[in-house]
């Protein structure tokens, strides 16, 4: 059985003051709408666990009702951080749930290829991520005016999500970060310090986060266009030697 996580329980503090960015509407939907809808008819998914702020349950329950989500799923109260909310939702997964996939709420146009690909990795490997070739010049700068250090592009990726793992694999490495009292920043980085290879998946087609006011209208224009899998004449794909 695989389960989704689906986190929704930030602040999105970058979007600016006072701006819930999961309910601004685009394409006459919220953004957590559409990424909910995404995991709602991923044949791959069996049933949702969506991570909410305290006290946006309702609003939650009725983006439900509103867009006709029949899928099952549940709603669990997020932690501090973003790793306490993941592990919240862990801990409401079906008992009998073996695969999971975490997706950020605010990533609204990840297709169902790629969330397939990356569970078929994971039931593979133990843990997989969706990412992207980083294919800009990388500089390092500690203080954000002068620059360090060229950083070596072709070793970089931009991860994303689904990052998708078996379940007592990242129930296991986020345990260990809580023993340490580490602060991670994604699901991934807690398989490190286990030890657990983690297999990237490429995403061949965009696959954004809504972070900031400039990234709304990019992610519209995606909404609108319907990307699906076939449009870019590709299919995710693992790095590896059966990926290239």
């Amino acid at each position: 059985m695989t389960s989704a996580i689906i986190v929704a329980a930030g602040k999105g503090t970058r979007m600016g003051p006072n701006v819930d960015k999961l309910f601004l509407e685009l394409n006459a939907r919220p953004v957590a709408a559409h990424t909910w809808a995404r995991f709602e008819s991923a044949g791959c998914i069996d049933e949702i666990v969506v991570v909410v702020r305290e006290g946006m349950q309702a609003a939650f329950e009725d983006l439900a009702a509103r867009y006709g989500f029949r899928k099952r799923y549940r709603l669990v109260a997020g932690g501090k951080e973003r790793q306490d909310s993941v592990w919240n939702g862990l801990l409401a997964v079906a008992p009998e749930a073996d695969i999971v996939a975490i997706q950020d709420a605010a990533r609204p146009c990840t297709a169902e290829a790629l969330i397939a690909a990356t569970i078929a990795a994971a039931r593979e490997t133990g843990a997989a991520v969706a990412a992207q070739a980083v294919t800009d010049t990388i500089k390092e700068s500690g203080t954000g005016h002068l620059i360090e250090r060229t950083l070596d592009r072709a070793r970089l990726w931009a991860v994303q999500t689904p990052q998708t793992f078996r379940v007592e694999v990242i129930r296991r490495a986020l345990n260990e970060v809580r023993r340490r009292g580490l602060l991670v920043t994604d699901d991934t980085a807690a398989c490190e310090l286990i030890g657990q290879p983690v297999r990237l998946v490429v995403s061949p087609l965009p696959n954004p986060k809504v972070t900031r006011p400039e990234d709304l209208p990019y992610v519209g224009l995606l909404l609108k266009a319907a990307w699906t899998p076939e449009d870019a004449d590709s299919k995710p794909n693992p790095v590896g030697p059966e990926g290239g």
